[in-house]
């Protein structure tokens, strides 16, 4: 898990906030509260019947504003009665649904669209709308259906000659890439403040090789997102309002945990700074505590409100007792395989980086039960227990990179074997017509959209498939990654803010990761150490093996070891490998030294 989508926030715009009417209170449910439909592509052929449009609430089940939505805008009566007698009302919770999610992922949660029959868009609008403002809104859709200024053309797309990028390209994602930092304030991006996991970890990759400034700007960020996680509970907040860390919104997604871990887990590793771990155990410790399932898999979310459409603040000043006096936030129990394959691999990275068996446990743990019970034939995954369409993209390669990196820890074969199938199943399922990126969706959302290939999946799957593709040598998987990164070589999919994503996916594409092998039986201790001390060197990109000689041969021949009486470790490039190193201590000098060639 890479980006993980974790930049479509519960979002309202700080010039709507001004549209919000001064302490605003829910009302008390009416008894003809308005009737929401659940979408389909039956819901055009309805709204064609009764000459209704279609108006979607696309929320978040744990945002804010999209409670005010609800018991402010959608409870007020004349806003009711323009939606009862000319609209077609659909809510749709966007976590259990990918292919809506993505679709309109520029226009965070609470986000409202409306359609005419025939799923014409006519207006797109971001974040919370007071009554008057949607009232106004619906009257004038009546008045005149014809698509308005919200609804543009979608952006045509050059299609890139070639999955290398050209040195302008790259010059201008670099370029873009330093514009994205605030250096007043610490973190990439400005209106928002939130941990991007590709930005950070693009300058943790530079770091590693010797770059004091991408270094400082990590740290300068991993200190400031402490502030977002919450100091009684743990678990970090998704994000912080007003352009500085001091305005969280309380929300507590999984993927927002498993991002946030697995970055200061990596952290962990490369600069041993206690503070990093401590964060790492605190969110570690948060999930345990509140979104685990007592079989194994994990939930969606934690709600930002105690009481749907407050605001919390001041509930979460309050410590543990006093707040368990007063309720818990909601928890969304739904189970996705996406959300359980970010945070597997997030565990995965906190067991590198520290060696912890509990973690590794909980991760193999979780995998077992989304193959029990979310598995679909061939290698892919379904979203839900009971999905509405599908299946997505986002399951099947978050549990492929999840069981990529359960391959990388253990060094067990059949998480491996787990990866290929998965990467075989997105081969088949989701291929794009024109040959540059993969889809999101096997199914079209209606019958007037079909999927399009999305940017964060893009950018995940080439790093997946690259890496998948280092391990096994297969040629498939390489060819995966490289149609991927045709979609991602087109400027217009490029040059898109935030940059981490693709400069992580180029690098890694265009280059070999550091390379380990530990050579020994998988019983042996001395093997165990080296294994340990490998996976606990920096980067996210490197190929760490176990190679037990009485097992049968390496998974890969592009180098062939020696045998010996001991175990041993071998740092490996250009298909040439080091001398044996018996030791962790010598194995980690030489890791520093192939990360800093200068270094003698």
């Amino acid at each position: 898990m890479r980006n993980y989508r974790f930049r479509k926030l519960c979002s309202l715009l700080l010039v709507l906030l001004a549209l919000a009417p001064a302490g605003a209170q829910p009302k008390p449910e009416h008894a003809s509260s308005l009737v929401w439909h659940s979408w389909s592509d039956d819901i055009f052929a309805q709204a064609k019947r009764e000459h209704k449009f279609v108006l979607l609430d696309l929320e978040a089940v744990w945002c804010h504003w999209c409670h005010v939505m609800d018991t402010v805008t959608y409870e007020d009566p004349d806003v009711r009665s323009i939606l009862d007698a000319k609209y077609l009302a659909v809510k749709v919770d966007q976590d259990s649904r990918p292919d809506l999610s993505n679709r309109y992922e520029d226009y965070g949660w609470p986000a409202t669209v409306v359609f005419n029959a025939d799923g014409q868009e006519i207006v797109k609008r971001q974040g919370y709308m007071p009554p008057k403002p949607m009232l106004a809104m619906l009257k004038a859709i009546v008045d005149d259906p014809t698509p308005g200024p919200s609804v543009v053309p979608e952006v045509v797309i050059t299609p890139a000659a070639t999955s290398q990028f050209p040195t302008e390209l790259l010059a201008s994602l670099r370029k873009n890439y330093e514009a994205q930092y605030d250096t007043g304030n610490a973190g990439w991006g400005f209106s928002h403040k939130y941990l991007d996991g590709d930005s950070i970890e693009y300058a943790m990759f530079v770091a590693a090789h010797g770059d004091k400034q991408a270094e400082q700007r990590a740290r300068d960020t991993l200190r400031a997102e402490q502030k977002l996680i919450d100091p009684v509970w743990g678990g970090a907040y998704q994000y912080s309002a007003g352009g500085n860390w001091d305005e969280p919104h309380f929300e507590k997604l999984i993927g927002i945990q498993a991002q946030t871990l697995r970055i200061y887990s990596l952290a962990y590793a490369q600069w041993h700074d206690p503070d990093y771990l401590r964060a790492a155990q605190s969110i570690r410790s948060y999930v345990r505590a509140f979104l685990a399932d007592p079989d194994g898999a994990f939930y969606v979310s934690q709600d930002a409100d105690l009481v749907p459409g407050e605001h919390s603040a001041e509930y979460f000043q309050l410590n543990d007792q006093a707040r368990r006096r007063q309720g818990v936030p909601r928890v969304d129990n739904h189970i996705y395989a996406r959300e359980n394959g970010w945070m597997i691999s997030a565990l995965c990275g906190f067991y590198a980086a520290t060696g912890d068996a509990t973690a590794l446990a909980e991760a193999r743990r979780a995998a077992e039960w989304i193959m029990a019970n979310r598995a679909l034939p061939h290698g892919g995954f379904a979203h839900g227990s009971h999905d509405a369409a599908g299946p997505y993209l986002g399951d099947t390669l978050s549990m492929g990179q999840a069981f990529l990196d359960l391959y990388a820890v253990t060094g067990d074969r059949r998480w491996l074997q787990q990866a290929e199938d998965a990467l075989g199943y997105i081969n088949w399922n989701f291929t794009s017509e024109q040959e540059r990126g993969w889809l999101t969706s096997k199914t079209p959302t209606d019958h007037s959209y079909h999927p399009r290939p999305e940017r964060d999946e893009n950018i995940q799957l080439a790093r997946f498939a690259n890496l998948t593709y280092q391990y096994t040598g297969h040629a498939t998987e390489r060819e995966i990654a490289e149609k991927a990164m045709l979609y991602l070589a087109a400027k217009e999919i490029a040059l898109r803010p935030m940059s981490g994503g693709v400069l992580l996916a180029e690098t890694e594409f265009s280059s070999s990761p550091l390379h380990l092998t530990v050579v020994g039986p998988k019983g042996d201790t001395g093997a165990a150490q080296l294994f340990q001390t490998a996976l606990q060197s920096p980067l996210s990109y490197k190929r760490v093996e176990w190679w037990d000689p009485g097992t049968g041969a390496p998974v890969r021949d592009d180098v062939r070891y020696p045998r010996l009486q001991h175990a041993a470790a071998f740092l490996c490039g250009a298909n040439s490998c080091s001398k044996p190193i018996y030791s962790a201590e010598i194995l980690t000098s030489q890791i520093t030294r192939a990360l800093h060639p200068s270094i003698q």
